[in-house]
Protein backbone atom coordinates (compact mmCIF):
# COMPACT_ATOMS: atom_id res chain seq x y z
CA UNK A 1 0.00 0.00 0.00
CA UNK A 2 2.73 2.43 0.65
CA UNK A 3 4.55 2.11 -2.90
CA UNK A 4 0.22 2.72 -4.23
CA UNK A 5 0.06 5.85 -2.13
CA UNK A 6 3.06 7.25 -3.32
CA UNK A 7 1.97 7.37 -7.20
CA UNK A 8 -1.53 8.80 -5.71
CA UNK A 9 0.61 11.69 -3.84
CA UNK A 10 2.92 11.84 -6.74
CA UNK A 11 -0.56 12.45 -8.99
CA UNK A 12 -1.76 15.17 -6.64
CA UNK A 13 1.45 16.17 -6.23
CA UNK A 14 1.30 16.25 -2.41
CA UNK A 15 4.23 16.48 -0.20
CA UNK A 16 4.20 13.66 2.07
CA UNK A 17 6.79 12.89 4.07
CA UNK A 18 7.05 9.48 2.68
CA UNK A 19 7.19 10.00 -0.86
CA UNK A 20 9.66 13.27 -0.82
CA UNK A 21 12.85 10.93 -1.13
CA UNK A 22 11.14 9.03 -4.18
CA UNK A 23 9.84 12.58 -5.69
CA UNK A 24 13.61 13.65 -5.37
CA UNK A 25 15.57 10.95 -6.85
CA UNK A 26 16.77 10.94 -10.61
CA UNK A 27 14.65 8.56 -12.70
CA UNK A 28 18.38 6.40 -14.25
CA UNK A 29 16.45 5.27 -17.33
CA UNK A 30 16.42 9.44 -18.52
CA UNK A 31 19.90 10.80 -19.68
CA UNK A 32 20.02 15.01 -19.69
CA UNK A 33 22.77 17.39 -21.02
CA UNK A 34 23.59 17.83 -17.25
CA UNK A 35 24.17 13.72 -16.90
CA UNK A 36 25.37 13.19 -20.65
CA UNK A 37 28.99 13.61 -20.46
CA UNK A 38 30.75 11.00 -18.51
CA UNK A 39 33.78 10.33 -20.07
CA UNK A 40 36.05 11.48 -23.33
CA UNK A 41 33.78 9.13 -25.93
CA UNK A 42 30.98 10.72 -25.03
CA UNK A 43 32.01 13.73 -26.05
CA UNK A 44 33.55 12.23 -29.35
CA UNK A 45 30.61 10.98 -30.06
CA UNK A 46 28.83 14.94 -29.66
CA UNK A 47 31.58 16.28 -31.76
CA UNK A 48 30.86 13.72 -34.77
CA UNK A 49 26.80 14.39 -34.57
CA UNK A 50 28.29 18.62 -34.89
CA UNK A 51 30.71 17.04 -37.98
CA UNK A 52 27.38 15.71 -38.84
CA UNK A 53 25.41 18.84 -39.21
CA UNK A 54 27.19 19.85 -42.03
CA UNK A 55 26.30 17.75 -44.39
CA UNK A 56 23.38 19.99 -44.71
CA UNK A 57 25.23 22.74 -44.84
CA UNK A 58 27.47 22.51 -48.04
CA UNK A 59 26.67 19.75 -50.11
CA UNK A 60 22.05 19.42 -49.75
CA UNK A 61 19.65 21.14 -52.64
CA UNK A 62 20.15 24.49 -51.04
CA UNK A 63 23.74 24.50 -50.95
CA UNK A 64 24.05 23.57 -54.88
CA UNK A 65 20.94 25.95 -55.91
CA UNK A 66 22.32 28.72 -54.08
CA UNK A 67 26.41 28.32 -54.48
CA UNK A 68 26.10 27.47 -58.04
CA UNK A 69 22.84 27.15 -59.90
CA UNK A 70 22.60 31.00 -58.41
CA UNK A 71 25.49 31.88 -60.65
CA UNK A 72 26.27 31.68 -64.57
CA UNK A 73 27.99 28.22 -63.68
CA UNK A 74 24.49 25.79 -63.89
CA UNK A 75 20.98 26.16 -65.22
CA UNK A 76 18.61 23.48 -64.95
CA UNK A 77 16.36 21.27 -67.80
CA UNK A 78 13.29 22.94 -67.76
CA UNK A 79 10.09 20.33 -67.71
CA UNK A 80 6.66 22.09 -68.30
CA UNK A 81 5.03 19.68 -66.88
CA UNK A 82 6.27 19.70 -64.11
CA UNK A 83 5.76 22.59 -61.62
CA UNK A 84 5.63 21.16 -58.49
CA UNK A 85 6.37 23.49 -55.43
CA UNK A 86 10.15 21.90 -54.81
CA UNK A 87 10.99 22.29 -58.58
CA UNK A 88 9.92 25.79 -59.63
CA UNK A 89 11.40 26.94 -56.28
CA UNK A 90 14.87 25.72 -57.42
CA UNK A 91 13.76 27.46 -60.81
CA UNK A 92 13.17 31.01 -59.31
CA UNK A 93 16.69 30.58 -57.30
CA UNK A 94 18.34 30.36 -60.83
CA UNK A 95 16.24 33.01 -62.28
CA UNK A 96 16.12 35.59 -59.37
CA UNK A 97 12.81 35.58 -58.67
CA UNK A 98 12.77 33.19 -55.33
CA UNK A 99 11.01 35.52 -52.41
CA UNK A 100 11.05 34.97 -48.99
CA UNK A 101 8.75 31.86 -49.28
CA UNK A 102 11.04 30.19 -51.17
CA UNK A 103 11.36 26.71 -49.69
CA UNK A 104 14.65 26.01 -51.24
CA UNK A 105 16.65 28.38 -49.66
CA UNK A 106 15.76 27.77 -45.91
CA UNK A 107 17.73 24.33 -45.38
CA UNK A 108 21.16 25.95 -45.59
CA UNK A 109 19.79 28.24 -42.57
CA UNK A 110 18.65 25.61 -40.87
CA UNK A 111 21.56 23.09 -41.01
CA UNK A 112 23.82 25.82 -40.19
CA UNK A 113 21.99 26.83 -37.16
CA UNK A 114 21.78 23.07 -36.41
CA UNK A 115 25.71 22.98 -36.36
CA UNK A 116 25.91 25.89 -34.30
CA UNK A 117 23.41 24.48 -31.67
CA UNK A 118 25.21 21.32 -31.88
CA UNK A 119 28.90 23.15 -31.03
CA UNK A 120 27.01 25.05 -28.28
CA UNK A 121 26.38 21.98 -26.36
CA UNK A 122 29.72 20.59 -26.33
CA UNK A 123 31.22 24.57 -25.25
CA UNK A 124 28.28 24.77 -22.36
CA UNK A 125 29.86 21.23 -21.30
CA UNK A 126 33.04 20.97 -21.98
CA UNK A 127 34.52 21.31 -18.03
CA UNK A 128 31.79 18.76 -17.36
CA UNK A 129 34.30 16.43 -16.13
CA UNK A 130 38.43 15.99 -16.32
CA UNK A 131 39.89 16.05 -19.79
CA UNK A 132 43.51 15.65 -20.90
CA UNK A 133 45.07 18.97 -21.76
CA UNK A 134 45.39 17.59 -25.28
CA UNK A 135 41.67 15.98 -25.58
CA UNK A 136 40.19 19.08 -24.65
CA UNK A 137 42.00 21.44 -27.01
CA UNK A 138 41.17 18.46 -30.06
CA UNK A 139 37.56 18.66 -28.65
CA UNK A 140 37.54 22.76 -28.40
CA UNK A 141 39.61 23.14 -31.46
CA UNK A 142 37.34 20.81 -33.80
CA UNK A 143 33.43 22.36 -32.76
CA UNK A 144 35.08 26.08 -32.67
CA UNK A 145 36.34 25.30 -36.78
CA UNK A 146 32.89 24.37 -36.88
CA UNK A 147 31.54 26.98 -35.82
CA UNK A 148 33.24 29.11 -37.32
CA UNK A 149 32.81 27.44 -40.55
CA UNK A 150 28.83 27.41 -40.33
CA UNK A 151 28.77 31.40 -39.51
CA UNK A 152 31.05 32.03 -42.32
CA UNK A 153 29.09 30.12 -44.86
CA UNK A 154 25.87 31.78 -43.20
CA UNK A 155 26.73 34.77 -43.14
CA UNK A 156 27.77 35.35 -46.86
CA UNK A 157 24.76 34.33 -48.19
CA UNK A 158 22.23 36.15 -45.50
CA UNK A 159 24.04 38.60 -44.24
CA UNK A 160 23.69 39.31 -40.20
CA UNK A 161 22.70 37.08 -38.42
CA UNK A 162 21.56 36.01 -34.51
CA UNK A 163 24.27 35.29 -32.63
CA UNK A 164 24.92 32.16 -29.84
CA UNK A 165 28.05 30.88 -27.88
CA UNK A 166 25.94 29.29 -26.02
CA UNK A 167 22.98 26.86 -26.23
CA UNK A 168 19.73 29.26 -25.55
CA UNK A 169 17.82 28.13 -22.09
CA UNK A 170 15.09 30.21 -21.93
CA UNK A 171 12.56 31.98 -25.01
CA UNK A 172 14.25 35.25 -24.39
CA UNK A 173 18.06 33.58 -25.24
CA UNK A 174 16.50 32.08 -28.18
CA UNK A 175 14.56 34.60 -29.78
CA UNK A 176 17.53 37.09 -30.46
CA UNK A 177 17.72 40.44 -33.25
CA UNK A 178 20.11 39.68 -36.10
CA UNK A 179 23.68 40.71 -34.90
CA UNK A 180 25.91 43.02 -37.32
CA UNK A 181 27.71 41.21 -40.27
CA UNK A 182 31.09 43.03 -38.59
CA UNK A 183 29.87 41.29 -35.76
CA UNK A 184 29.22 37.68 -36.92
CA UNK A 185 32.57 38.04 -38.47
CA UNK A 186 34.22 38.93 -35.29
CA UNK A 187 33.25 36.02 -33.87
CA UNK A 188 33.87 33.69 -37.03
CA UNK A 189 37.73 35.34 -36.58
CA UNK A 190 37.79 34.92 -32.67
CA UNK A 191 36.57 30.87 -33.37
CA UNK A 192 38.58 29.90 -36.31
CA UNK A 193 41.75 31.52 -34.71
CA UNK A 194 41.36 29.82 -31.21
CA UNK A 195 40.90 26.59 -33.28
CA UNK A 196 44.56 26.94 -35.23
CA UNK A 197 45.94 27.40 -32.21
CA UNK A 198 44.40 24.36 -30.69
CA UNK A 199 44.39 21.81 -33.07
CA UNK A 200 47.47 19.74 -34.29
CA UNK A 201 49.04 20.10 -37.67
CA UNK A 202 47.86 18.16 -40.41
CA UNK A 203 48.97 14.10 -40.72
CA UNK A 204 48.59 12.10 -43.44
CA UNK A 205 46.85 10.16 -44.12
CA UNK A 206 44.12 12.20 -42.62
CA UNK A 207 40.76 10.99 -40.94
CA UNK A 208 38.33 13.37 -42.14
CA UNK A 209 38.43 15.59 -38.90
CA UNK A 210 39.24 19.50 -38.86
CA UNK A 211 42.92 20.53 -38.69
CA UNK A 212 45.26 23.18 -37.94
CA UNK A 213 45.70 23.31 -41.76
CA UNK A 214 42.07 23.63 -42.20
CA UNK A 215 41.43 26.26 -39.13
CA UNK A 216 44.43 28.47 -41.20
CA UNK A 217 42.50 28.09 -44.69
CA UNK A 218 39.05 28.95 -43.32
CA UNK A 219 40.78 31.83 -41.58
CA UNK A 220 42.56 33.00 -44.88
CA UNK A 221 39.18 32.75 -46.38
CA UNK A 222 37.34 34.86 -44.29
CA UNK A 223 40.58 37.74 -43.86
CA UNK A 224 40.25 37.54 -47.63
CA UNK A 225 36.75 38.20 -47.72
CA UNK A 226 37.39 41.03 -45.12
CA UNK A 227 40.26 42.56 -47.56
CA UNK A 228 42.30 42.02 -44.75
CA UNK A 229 45.08 41.20 -47.21
CA UNK A 230 48.26 40.95 -45.52
CA UNK A 231 46.54 38.43 -42.42
CA UNK A 232 45.10 36.15 -44.97
CA UNK A 233 48.27 35.84 -46.71
CA UNK A 234 49.96 35.49 -42.91
CA UNK A 235 47.79 32.41 -42.71
CA UNK A 236 47.10 30.65 -46.04
CA UNK A 237 51.22 30.72 -46.11
CA UNK A 238 51.67 28.75 -42.96
CA UNK A 239 49.17 26.50 -44.92
CA UNK A 240 51.68 25.68 -47.54
CA UNK A 241 53.97 24.63 -45.43
CA UNK A 242 52.36 21.90 -43.61
CA UNK A 243 52.61 18.97 -46.33
CA UNK A 244 50.00 19.77 -48.36
CA UNK A 245 50.52 19.07 -52.28
CA UNK A 246 48.51 19.17 -55.54
CA UNK A 247 47.77 15.79 -57.10
CA UNK A 248 49.54 14.92 -60.37
CA UNK A 249 46.23 15.14 -62.16
CA UNK A 250 43.26 17.36 -61.65
CA UNK A 251 40.59 14.45 -61.68
CA UNK A 252 42.75 12.74 -58.91
CA UNK A 253 41.49 15.07 -56.13
CA UNK A 254 37.73 13.53 -56.39
CA UNK A 255 39.07 9.81 -56.69
CA UNK A 256 36.93 8.07 -53.72
CA UNK A 257 40.75 6.22 -53.09
CA UNK A 258 42.04 9.74 -52.47
CA UNK A 259 39.77 11.02 -49.91
CA UNK A 260 41.17 13.02 -47.57
CA UNK A 261 44.18 12.78 -49.30
CA UNK A 262 47.08 15.43 -49.75
CA UNK A 263 45.10 17.59 -51.52
CA UNK A 264 42.08 17.83 -49.37
CA UNK A 265 42.33 20.27 -46.65
CA UNK A 266 38.74 19.50 -45.38
CA UNK A 267 35.83 17.16 -46.45
CA UNK A 268 32.31 16.23 -45.54
CA UNK A 269 32.75 12.42 -44.82
CA UNK A 270 30.34 10.17 -46.58
CA UNK A 271 30.18 6.29 -46.50
CA UNK A 272 28.05 3.94 -47.67
CA UNK A 273 29.57 1.23 -45.63
CA UNK A 274 28.00 2.92 -42.75
CA UNK A 275 24.50 1.87 -40.81
CA UNK A 276 21.51 3.95 -41.91
CA UNK A 277 23.29 4.59 -45.91
CA UNK A 278 20.55 7.49 -46.76
CA UNK A 279 22.00 9.92 -43.75
CA UNK A 280 25.62 8.76 -44.67
CA UNK A 281 25.95 8.67 -49.09
CA UNK A 282 25.87 11.40 -51.15
CA UNK A 283 23.54 11.52 -54.09
CA UNK A 284 24.65 15.19 -56.05
CA UNK A 285 25.48 13.43 -59.13
CA UNK A 286 22.04 12.01 -59.55
CA UNK A 287 20.33 15.29 -59.23
CA UNK A 288 22.58 16.74 -61.63
CA UNK A 289 22.18 14.20 -64.52
CA UNK A 290 18.98 14.48 -66.75
CA UNK A 291 15.31 13.43 -66.11
CA UNK A 292 15.87 9.76 -67.20
CA UNK A 293 13.97 6.76 -66.37
CA UNK A 294 17.30 4.76 -66.66
CA UNK A 295 20.93 5.84 -65.61
CA UNK A 296 22.38 2.67 -66.27
CA UNK A 297 23.94 4.34 -69.13
CA UNK A 298 25.73 7.24 -67.34
CA UNK A 299 26.00 5.75 -63.81
CA UNK A 300 26.11 2.09 -64.06
CA UNK A 301 23.31 2.02 -62.19
CA UNK A 302 19.57 1.94 -62.93
CA UNK A 303 18.00 4.12 -61.08
CA UNK A 304 14.95 6.49 -62.76
CA UNK A 305 15.84 10.40 -61.76
CA UNK A 306 12.47 11.73 -63.59
CA UNK A 307 10.34 11.86 -60.54
CA UNK A 308 12.27 13.96 -57.70
CA UNK A 309 15.55 13.85 -58.20
CA UNK A 310 17.64 14.54 -61.92
CA UNK A 311 17.38 17.85 -64.43
CA UNK A 312 19.56 20.26 -62.00
CA UNK A 313 23.15 22.01 -61.29
CA UNK A 314 23.44 21.30 -65.57
CA UNK A 315 26.81 23.19 -66.74
CA UNK A 316 26.23 26.13 -68.83
CA UNK A 317 27.59 26.66 -72.17
CA UNK A 318 29.33 30.07 -70.73
CA UNK A 319 31.16 27.80 -68.35
CA UNK A 320 32.38 25.28 -70.73
CA UNK A 321 33.53 28.09 -73.13
CA UNK A 322 35.37 29.44 -70.31
CA UNK A 323 38.21 26.35 -69.70
CA UNK A 324 40.76 27.67 -72.43
CA UNK A 325 41.92 25.24 -75.27
CA UNK A 326 44.30 22.20 -73.23
CA UNK A 327 42.72 22.43 -69.94
CA UNK A 328 42.84 19.10 -68.95
CA UNK A 329 39.72 19.82 -65.95
CA UNK A 330 37.18 20.59 -68.71
CA UNK A 331 37.79 16.61 -69.71
CA UNK A 332 37.95 15.65 -65.31
CA UNK A 333 35.15 18.38 -64.56
CA UNK A 334 32.24 18.01 -67.32
CA UNK A 335 30.94 14.88 -69.48
CA UNK A 336 28.32 14.90 -72.33
CA UNK A 337 25.06 12.75 -71.46
CA UNK A 338 24.42 12.25 -75.31
CA UNK A 339 21.04 10.74 -76.32
CA UNK A 340 17.42 12.11 -76.85
CA UNK A 341 14.54 14.12 -75.13
CA UNK A 342 11.32 12.66 -75.53
CA UNK A 343 7.47 14.79 -75.91
CA UNK A 344 7.36 15.28 -71.71
CA UNK A 345 11.38 16.67 -71.59
CA UNK A 346 12.94 13.58 -70.21
CA UNK A 347 15.74 11.97 -71.42
CA UNK A 348 16.97 8.89 -72.83
CA UNK A 349 20.83 8.35 -73.20
CA UNK A 350 22.88 6.30 -75.42
CA UNK A 351 26.26 6.96 -74.20
CA UNK A 352 28.55 9.45 -72.56
CA UNK A 353 31.02 11.57 -74.21
CA UNK A 354 33.86 13.70 -73.62
CA UNK A 355 32.77 18.13 -73.19
CA UNK A 356 36.00 18.56 -75.07
CA UNK A 357 34.89 20.03 -78.64
CA UNK A 358 31.62 18.44 -78.23
CA UNK A 359 29.12 18.34 -80.73
CA UNK A 360 26.40 16.56 -80.89
CA UNK A 361 25.83 13.81 -84.13
CA UNK A 362 22.31 14.05 -86.50
CA UNK A 363 19.04 13.13 -84.41
CA UNK A 364 21.21 13.29 -80.87
CA UNK A 365 21.00 16.09 -78.06
CA UNK A 366 24.36 16.46 -75.84
CA UNK A 367 23.39 17.37 -72.04
CA UNK A 368 26.32 18.24 -69.55
CA UNK A 369 26.24 17.43 -65.99
CA UNK A 370 29.07 17.78 -63.46
CA UNK A 371 31.69 14.19 -63.64
CA UNK A 372 33.80 15.27 -61.31
CA UNK A 373 31.40 13.73 -58.63
CA UNK A 374 30.50 10.68 -60.38
CA UNK A 375 32.18 7.09 -59.26
CA UNK A 376 31.29 3.53 -59.38
CA UNK A 377 28.69 2.74 -56.77
CA UNK A 378 26.59 -0.22 -56.39
CA UNK A 379 23.03 1.38 -55.64
CA UNK A 380 21.31 4.14 -57.32
CA UNK A 381 20.94 7.34 -55.52
CA UNK A 382 24.16 6.74 -52.97
CA UNK A 383 27.70 7.74 -54.05
CA UNK A 384 30.58 7.12 -51.64
CA UNK A 385 31.54 10.47 -52.77
CA UNK A 386 32.96 12.81 -50.03
CA UNK A 387 32.39 16.79 -50.68
CA UNK A 388 35.41 19.13 -50.83
CA UNK A 389 34.95 22.44 -48.79
CA UNK A 390 38.77 23.31 -49.06
CA UNK A 391 41.35 21.93 -51.04
CA UNK A 392 45.25 22.79 -51.42
CA UNK A 393 44.66 24.11 -54.88
CA UNK A 394 41.97 26.83 -53.62
CA UNK A 395 44.84 27.86 -50.85
CA UNK A 396 47.45 28.52 -53.66
CA UNK A 397 44.89 30.41 -54.90
CA UNK A 398 43.55 32.33 -52.51
CA UNK A 399 47.29 32.97 -51.33
CA UNK A 400 47.78 34.52 -55.13
CA UNK A 401 45.03 36.52 -54.82
CA UNK A 402 45.76 38.27 -50.78
CA UNK A 403 49.38 38.78 -52.71
CA UNK A 404 47.65 40.60 -56.03
CA UNK A 405 45.99 42.81 -54.00
CA UNK A 406 49.08 44.05 -51.92
CA UNK A 407 50.69 44.89 -54.94
CA UNK A 408 52.72 41.70 -55.09
CA UNK A 409 51.76 40.58 -58.49
CA UNK A 410 54.89 38.84 -59.27
CA UNK A 411 55.21 36.50 -55.62
CA UNK A 412 51.41 35.90 -56.92
CA UNK A 413 52.16 34.12 -60.18
CA UNK A 414 54.46 31.76 -58.50
CA UNK A 415 50.92 30.16 -56.61
CA UNK A 416 48.85 30.57 -59.60
CA UNK A 417 51.09 28.92 -62.02
CA UNK A 418 51.43 26.18 -59.66
CA UNK A 419 47.27 25.40 -60.56
CA UNK A 420 47.67 25.86 -63.75
CA UNK A 421 50.44 23.84 -65.21
CA UNK A 422 49.07 21.03 -62.98
CA UNK A 423 45.72 21.80 -65.28
CA UNK A 424 47.78 21.95 -68.61
CA UNK A 425 50.11 19.14 -67.78
CA UNK A 426 53.43 22.01 -68.22
CA UNK A 427 54.55 25.30 -67.94
CA UNK A 428 53.70 26.59 -71.56
CA UNK A 429 50.34 28.21 -70.01
CA UNK A 430 51.39 30.12 -67.51
CA UNK A 431 50.49 33.28 -66.79
CA UNK A 432 53.18 36.35 -67.24
CA UNK A 433 51.38 39.83 -66.69
CA UNK A 434 51.61 41.74 -63.64
CA UNK A 435 49.11 44.62 -63.87
CA UNK A 436 46.87 43.86 -60.59
CA UNK A 437 43.86 44.74 -62.53
CA UNK A 438 44.73 41.73 -65.32
CA UNK A 439 45.61 39.65 -62.88
CA UNK A 440 42.68 39.76 -60.37
CA UNK A 441 39.88 39.03 -63.31
CA UNK A 442 42.46 35.84 -64.42
CA UNK A 443 41.92 34.49 -60.55
CA UNK A 444 38.61 35.13 -60.69
CA UNK A 445 38.28 33.01 -63.72
CA UNK A 446 40.53 30.54 -62.87
CA UNK A 447 39.31 29.71 -59.13
CA UNK A 448 35.70 29.34 -61.24
CA UNK A 449 37.51 26.27 -63.98
CA UNK A 450 38.88 24.86 -60.59
CA UNK A 451 36.15 25.02 -58.32
CA UNK A 452 33.39 24.27 -60.76
CA UNK A 453 30.88 22.49 -58.76
CA UNK A 454 32.38 23.16 -55.25
CA UNK A 455 29.41 25.75 -54.83
CA UNK A 456 31.93 28.70 -55.01
CA UNK A 457 30.84 30.57 -58.08
CA UNK A 458 27.93 33.22 -56.96
CA UNK A 459 30.30 34.19 -53.36
CA UNK A 460 33.25 34.66 -55.53
CA UNK A 461 30.89 36.72 -57.75
CA UNK A 462 29.86 39.17 -54.57
CA UNK A 463 32.36 39.01 -52.66
CA UNK A 464 34.65 40.25 -55.43
CA UNK A 465 32.00 42.84 -56.82
CA UNK A 466 31.20 41.59 -59.88
CA UNK A 467 27.84 39.70 -59.48
CA UNK A 468 25.43 42.42 -60.74
CA UNK A 469 27.39 42.64 -64.06
CA UNK A 470 27.95 39.44 -64.98
CA UNK A 471 24.75 37.53 -64.02
CA UNK A 472 22.69 40.82 -65.64
CA UNK A 473 24.43 40.13 -68.83
CA UNK A 474 24.42 36.43 -68.42
CA UNK A 475 20.67 37.32 -67.69
CA UNK A 476 20.39 38.59 -71.09
CA UNK A 477 21.94 35.78 -72.97
CA UNK A 478 19.70 33.03 -71.15
CA UNK A 479 16.76 34.85 -72.05
CA UNK A 480 17.84 34.72 -75.73
CA UNK A 481 17.92 31.35 -75.65
CA UNK A 482 15.43 29.76 -73.64
CA UNK A 483 11.83 31.11 -74.11
CA UNK A 484 10.41 29.82 -70.78
CA UNK A 485 12.05 32.32 -68.89
CA UNK A 486 9.81 35.12 -67.76
CA UNK A 487 10.96 38.80 -68.53
CA UNK A 488 11.60 39.41 -65.03
CA UNK A 489 14.49 37.21 -64.44
CA UNK A 490 17.56 38.28 -64.18
CA UNK A 491 16.67 41.39 -62.73
CA UNK A 492 19.50 41.51 -60.26
CA UNK A 493 20.26 44.79 -57.70
CA UNK A 494 22.08 45.28 -54.56
CA UNK A 495 19.09 43.35 -53.01
CA UNK A 496 19.74 40.37 -54.49
CA UNK A 497 23.04 39.63 -53.53
CA UNK A 498 21.66 38.24 -50.06
CA UNK A 499 18.60 36.03 -49.40
CA UNK A 500 16.02 36.79 -47.71
CA UNK A 501 15.65 35.29 -44.40
CA UNK A 502 13.40 32.04 -43.85
CA UNK A 503 9.92 33.37 -43.57
CA UNK A 504 9.30 30.62 -40.93
CA UNK A 505 12.05 32.15 -38.85
CA UNK A 506 10.43 35.56 -38.85
CA UNK A 507 7.29 33.92 -37.73
CA UNK A 508 9.09 32.43 -35.11
CA UNK A 509 11.40 35.13 -33.82
CA UNK A 510 9.24 38.85 -34.02
CA UNK A 511 13.29 40.30 -33.34
CA UNK A 512 14.74 39.38 -36.73
CA UNK A 513 14.31 41.54 -39.91
CA UNK A 514 13.90 40.98 -43.19
CA UNK A 515 16.94 41.56 -45.95
CA UNK A 516 15.66 44.63 -47.89
CA UNK A 517 13.74 43.86 -51.11
CA UNK A 518 12.06 40.51 -50.03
Amino acid sequence: MKKISCYILVTLSLAATSCKKFLSENDPNRTTLGSYFKNQNDFDLAVNGAYNQLRGLYNNKSAWVMGEMRSDNTHYDYKSSDQAVATVNRYNVADFLDDKYNNQTPGKWNAGFNAISAVNVIMDHIDDIQLSESARNSIVGQVKFIRALAYFDLVRFYGGLPIYKRAPLTREETYIPRASVQEVYDLIVADATDAATKLSATTFPQTGRATKGAALTLLGDVYLSLKKYDQAEAALKQVTAMGYSLFQNYGDAFQLNNKNGKESIFEIQFNTGLAIPQANVDASVYNFLPRMANTTVVTGVNYNSITNTGGFNTPTQDLISAFEAGDQRLDASIAIAEGTFNATDDFTATAVKSAVNYTPPAGKVGRPFPKKFLHAHTIGNQTNDNWPVYRYSEVLLLLAESLNQQGKSGEALTYLNMVRQRAFGDALHNITTTDQTALQTVLLKERRVELAFENKRWLDLVRTGNAITVMNDFGVKQKAQYSYLQSGSYNVTQNRLLFPIPNAEMLLNDKLTQNPGY
